[in-house]
């Protein structure tokens, strides 16, 4: 399976955290933004809102003098007990603290072996999950996060994934036609979110962004009741910028 090549606006900004995050752990005494994005050659701008990331993520803290040094989260990345189960914990935590921010249920999702997989979510009593009426492996076609995935492989690969899981109608509002979706997915732009417009369940809608960490195709999605689709387009832009946050956590933790 390949991928396209294209780096997401979030796996930048993940890679610019890290950047500077080396930058903070190098110096044990305190670094200033200033001197970070001096050391690191990103704007300053640039640096205050990635260090303000890495402060919400619990990467780095302030010191006296405005400085930073890194985080109760950087100390605990060497001793992970329970391996993955830490490294889920944290996840869990990190679209916890998304689904408050965005107001909206939030999934974070995988392409393992030619399926779409839901791997974590996080939903509350005033942002309820989707109720998966359809198993999401079979309609891919009609989700957010489903089409955010297959928007990440190659023409061969999501042909290949249509060839397995026929296109069915679900609503009125299902795009059924092999090349019309094929069509979309091509046309659309790494950096605009995918959306269902209540194509797999007719009451809701969702929007979702890629979160592509090397060879590993990922994806973080939100739903919202189709009588909030007026804070749509809003929420799909704040999850984008959160998803640089979530890339950053599989980047340090794998998994």
């Amino acid at each position: 399976m390949a991928l396209r090549n294209e780096p997401t606006a979030p796996y930048r900004s993940a890679q610019d955290a890290l950047r500077v995050l080396e930058a903070v752990a190098r110096h044990t005494t305190g670094v200033t933004e200033s001197e970070v994005a001096r050391h690191t050659g990103l704007g300053q701008e640039r640096v205050v809102g990635l260090v303000r990331m890495l402060r919400r993520e619990g990467y780095v803290e302030q010191v006296a003098g405005g400085a930073y040094v890194t985080g109760a989260a950087f100390g605990g990345l060497g001793a992970a007990p329970g391996g993955g189960e830490a490294v889920r914990d944290d996840l869990q935590r990190t679209l916890d603290r998304l689904r408050d921010s965005v107001g909206a249920a939030v999934y974070l999702s995988r392409y393992v072996d030619g399926e779409v997989r839901i791997t974590q979510y996080a939903d509350g009593p005033t942002t309820p999950a989707v109720n998966e009426w359809v198993d999401f492996r079979f309609c891919a076609h009609a989700t957010a996060v489903g089409k955010s995935l297959l928007g990440q492989l190659d023409p061969e690969a999501r042909r290949d994934h249509l060839a397995r899981h026929r296109p069915a109608r679900l609503t009125s509002r299902t795009i059924t036609s092999d090349a019309l979706l094929l069509s979309r997915l091509a046309d659309r732009p790494p950096t605009v979110p995918h959306l269902d417009l209540q194509e797999y369940a007719v009451g809701t809608v969702c929007a979702a962004v890629p979160i592509t960490a090397g060879s590993s195709v990922g994806s973080l999605g939100l739903s919202l009741p189709v009588e909030e689709v007026h804070r749509l387009r809003e929420a799909a832009q704040a999850l984008n910028r959160g998803a640089a946050g979530l890339l950053l956590s599989l980047a340090i933790r794998p998994y």
